[in-house]
């Protein structure tokens, strides 16, 4: 059985499955207790022991639902690596206090939102917290002081961001290395549908710093498959010709060419269907060939490279 391989997002670490299991939709999925720890347990069998929540998934209630599947199996904890995100704040019955849709990256906020994740997963530390979408209003060096603070009382282990900037990496790193601190991830979306951080500098940042992204929505969401624009058609042509030449499913071939990429990104899959999981880890194995990568890059450009 193929099983995801692990690799270190810096060089101290820490270390994560190649393909990592994302936990949005974890309250759509309608399963019982004994349903998710069985999930949880099979993903971990194909050797992807990371997960990734935010205190905000299912409104509030995704991490809550983790939790109770991880209290009924606790020695299952051991084996994996829990990501959570925060800093939105929604409006909900769940959040009485929130009054509108917006951002806190603020020293309390932080804290409190691991806190409340921390208790909704059951757990005593997350091995990583991210911050989940740039806040104009954040202060580098109140963000940097709330993530000390974490790390010292033993709550989070490690830090990054989710949807930042180059430059608003770079702000925020250099508050934490002045503090004997580093992020180890910047979570960004990427698949052959939306190709910004390719070009834009965060890929190239990632390969410069050592520091391997974790990607959302590297099948986006499903539209390569059921997108009936153009892009998506020719994308799908093309998937159609290598996945025949080489012997292997469409989800497999796209997450191919996404481990391809230098600066070693980790996938999310955020499917209940085990198939699409075992397909995904399947292309840590596959190494497609520069031709079939540039022919899918065309496809989703509709043009030559210059």
């Amino acid at each position: 059985m193929d099983v995801s391989p692990r690799i270190s997002l810096t060089s101290q670490g820490p270390e994560f499955s190649r393909i990592v299991y994302g936990m949005w939709r974890l309250n759509e999925w309608c399963l019982s207790v004994r349903e998710r720890q069985e999930l949880i347990e099979a993903a971990l069998e194909l050797g992807v022991t990371s997960f990734d929540h935010a205190d905000i998934y299912g409104g509030y209630q995704s991490e809550e639902l983790f939790g109770e599947a991880l209290a009924a199996a606790p020695h299952l904890r051991k084996h994996m690596q829990l990501v959570s995100k925060c800093g939105i704040k929604l409006v909900s019955s769940r959040r009485p206090e929130h009054r509108l849709k917006s951002y806190d990256t603020s020293f309390s906020h932080i804290v409190t939102s691991a806190e409340n994740s921390l208790r909704a997963l059951r757990t005593e530390y997350l091995d990583l917290l991210l911050i989940h979408r740039p806040d104009p209003l954040m202060d580098a060096d109140e963000v940097a002081r709330a993530f000390m603070a974490l790390r010292q009382e033993g709550k989070v282990r490690h830090f990054g961001v989710s949807n930042f900037s180059p430059a608003q990496f770079a702000l925020l790193q250099d508050r934490l290395v002045a503090n004997g601190m580093t992020l180890v991830t910047n979570q960004v979306e990427c698949s052959l549908l939306h190709l910004d951080p390719v070009y834009d500098g965060t890929f190239d940042q990632a390969q410069q710093l050592k520091c391997a992204p974790i990607l959302w929505s590297p099948l986006a969401g499903g539209s390569i498959f059921t997108d009936s624009g153009p892009v998506a058609k020719r994308i799908r042509e093309s998937l159609t010709r290598i996945g025949e030449q080489l012997g292997e499913s469409a989800t497999t071939v796209l997450m191919a060419w996404l481990l391809a990429l230098p600066c070693q990104p980790l996938p999310i899959v955020g499917s209940r269907r085990l198939d699409v999981l075992r397909e995904s880890v399947r292309a840590c194995q596959l190494a497609i060939t520069k031709d079939h990568w540039f022919e899918l890059l065309l496809s989703a450009q509709g043009s030559e490279v210059p």
